[in-house]
């Protein structure tokens, strides 16, 4: 609950709208975790579940998503409906509102009602999001080489659904425009992702400033996180998924097993692999793009959380791993790790399912206690009434005794 006795400003509603691989996981995570103490500072993160806003979007825009479409029917106008009854600030976050078209973000902004809209976009440079964007399709179950999306994504056509849903999450210039061409450039901001050794906590205090929360009363705990892979880890992924997909597991068990307990949890956790980065051709090609964005960018009056600066690649620090081509040895020494996992999480699972049986079984006998001796000779009657003729007759009796003492009640 909000303070009473705090003067609400005007209603403001801050649109988080990605993009992927840029901390939006974390943010989400910590502004749900957070909801009673964030309403105590007069501002509403409008969610009774941690993927509210992710079924909010898919319904904005009529995403199929391995069928979670059908949970998500309505969800974005019943969001909207909160967000409008909120005197102060609120928020809405998830990556997937990048893809949105100008008409879905019409109707996404006219839903606020009269609220004061600014537009919120997190963005890395291209070197780093390119190789991130095609680990997150293999951890979603593709099958498609590291060439062939980058061929795709390179391909100025731009046309199929892969290479369309890349360029509608991550071509930040584009992104922007859609979402915030009708709102003053001062109400568009975008968070630049700092360089890789800049200190751990600069990114979240960047989301803090242009999201306007208190750090210091925020718990930041949080165990939900979409870590990147190694070359041998993704390959390995890559592998199982050929081998799964087509009906073997199901959308959910994937998720918990591959993608949670194996990826996130296990593989993730290596240390000592290649790091995935881009082949000569297709760097020195993101490298250009990213100079034409920074200048684009710089053009338009934007609300900057940190430097057009850091948009721009670093120079190469590493050979490029193929992961389409990996040491076949280290993704041996990383299916093994995997298979060790799959082992320790059956065992442990057995182990729960023996102390269910051994629980239910007590409780079953006590039960049997309670019900006292009438119980025990009636459950004999009836074990023992098919095969003997007395045993039957008796429950017969029974019965009709039952039957008319029920009648007469």
């Amino acid at each position: 609950m909000s303070d009473p006795g705090a003067v609400p400003g005007p209603r403001r509603v801050l649109v988080h709208v990605g993009a992927p691989k840029t901390g939006t996981s974390y943010v989400q995570d910590v502004l749900f975790l957070n909801r009673e103490s964030l309403a105590g500072q007069g501002i509403l993160y409008p969610a009774d579940r941690f993927d509210e806003h992710f079924l909010a979007a898919l319904d904005l825009m009529e995403l199929h998503w391995g069928g979670l479409e059908t949970q998500a029917v309505g969800a974005w106008d019943r969001l909207a409906e909160r967000v409008r009854a909120w005197p102060g600030t609120s928020i809405v976050s998830h990556e997937i509102l990048a893809t949105a078209s100008r008409q879905q973000v019409r109707r996404a902004l006219d839903s606020f009602g009269d609220a004061e809209v600014h537009v919120v976009l997190s963005a890395r440079d291209l070197v780093r999001q390119i190789p991130a964007e095609w680990q997150e399709n293999v951890k979603h179950r593709r099958n498609v080489t590291y060439r062939s999306f980058l061929d795709k994504i390179t391909d100025p056509s731009r046309s199929g659904e892969l290479a369309s849903w890349f360029w509608g999450v991550q071509e930040v210039p584009d992104i922007l425009d859609r979402w915030g061409g009708s709102l003053p450039p001062e109400r568009v901001h975008l968070v630049t992702v700092p360089k890789p050794g800049a200190p751990r906590d600069l990114l979240w205090q960047r989301f803090s400033a242009v999201l306007g929360l208190d750090r210091a009363v925020l718990e930041r705990a949080t165990d939900r996180a979409n870590p990147s892979l190694g070359v041998p880890e993704t390959a390995l992924v890559r592998r199982i998924n050929a081998e799964v997909n087509g009906g073997v597991l199901a959308n959910e068990d994937y998720r918990e097993y591959v993608r949670e307990l194996l990826a996130h949890r296990t593989l993730s956790q290596r240390s000592g692999s290649p790091r995935l980065g881009l082949p000569p051709d297709v760097r020195a090609w993101a490298v250009d793009l990213s100079e034409s964005w920074i200048e684009e960018l710089a053009k338009q009056g934007y609300d900057v959380v940190g430097s057009l600066d850091e948009l721009r690649p670093d120079d190469l620090d590493q050979p490029f791993a193929d992961p389409d081509e990996p040491v076949e040895a280290d993704v041996a020494d990383a299916a093994v790790q995997s298979i060790v996992t799959l082992l320790e999480e059956v065992v442990r699972r057995e182990e729960v399912e023996q102390h269910l049986r051994r629980d239910l079984g007590s409780a079953l006998a006590e039960l049997d206690r309670a019900r006292g001796l009438w119980f025990r000779v009636k459950r004999r009657l009836v074990n023992t009434a098919d095969d003997n003729r007395v045993a039957a007759a008796g429950l017969a009796v029974y019965r009709r005794l039952r039957g008319s003492s029920s009648r007469s009640a």
